[in-house]
């Protein structure tokens, strides 16, 4: 099973990269976020007329997300309020389109697209904060239900100083904060896992880069796209790339997609080897 994710910064805009990297990499499900469209005006057709099935959750001009699978899915679920229909914290968040879920073969796919918070102290730092601490609520609630779990997006976080091409000016700044880090942390809460760095340990791996700052001719990237698993699927990880070609093309979006491979579902008589995680 191949699961990827994508901030394609305008699906209208990207559409045909987007059909193009959909056609090379044939992921089973590619999750995308701001999309920046309203559900009714999203490009379904496209889409539908190369068999690709697509749940959306989208927004006029900002926000946004989408799953689009290969095969059916089942049980999408759309923004926090989905697993905290009781949290008037989750209803009020939920009015920004950020979140949307599905279960693809038994596992559920968790697409997040993390508020940026603008700037250190500001409302909407404040505000991102309020939401991972949402997200922590939310993936405990999912939690409850023993569904092996991977979530992916933009998180609009580079968790450690190795994800960051210059941590000695940015550690400190919006994205590279000890609050943001941590609330990341405390979300994940030790049941899920950053699968990249299972497979690549150093510095120099980006997933973004700036337009305002001629970052992508120098590479001067953050990694800020994640897919974090479960124990469950860390231990069938068998790779988990970053497309930084998609970056270079004409007009892309400032976010490479990231995917990652996995030997699912397991084969009958795997279902009692031990884990290795």
């Amino acid at each position: 099973m191949r699961i990827a994710s994508w901030n394609v910064n305008s699906v209208r805009t990207r559409l045909e990269h987007v059909l193009a990297w959909l056609a090379s990499e044939q992921p089973d499900l590619l999750c995308l976020q701001e999309t920046k469209v309203d559900d009714p005006v999203f490009p379904l057709k496209r889409f539908e007329e190369l068999g690709w099935h697509v749940s959306v959750h989208g927004q006029k001009a900002y926000n946004g997300v989408a799953l689009v699978s290969r095969t059916p899915l089942e049980d999408v679920r759309c923004g926090f309020q989905a697993e905290l229909p009781d949290d008037a914290e989750a209803k009020r968040l939920g009015e920004q389109k950020r979140v949307i879920s599905a279960c693809l073969d038994g596992v559920r796919v968790l697409n997040l697209y993390v508020p940026n918070g603008s700037s250190v102290g500001s409302e909407k730092y404040r505000y991102k904060l309020d939401w991972l601490s949402c997200l922590q609520r939310s993936l405990a609630a999912i939690a409850e239900r023993d569904e092996p779990l991977c979530v992916v997006g933009d998180f609009n976080i580079a968790p450690e100083a190795r994800d960051i091409h210059d941590p000695e000016r940015l550690t400190g700044g919006i994205m590279a904060t000890d609050a943001e880090r941590e609330a990341l942390d405390l979300a994940m809460n030790g049941r899920l896992h950053d699968v990249f760095r299972l497979f690549e340990s150093e510095t120099g791996h980006w997933s973004w880069w700036d337009y305002r700052t001629g970052a992508w001719d120098r590479d001067q990237g953050w990694r800020i796209d994640h897919i974090y698993l479960c124990d469950e699927l860390l231990n069938r990880a068998r790779s988990c790339s970053i497309h930084k070609d998609e970056r270079g093309r004409n007009q892309p979006s400032d976010h490479a997609p990231v995917s990652v491979d996995l030997d699912w579902p397991p084969a009958e008589e795997d279902l009692d080897d031990d884990p290795l995680f």
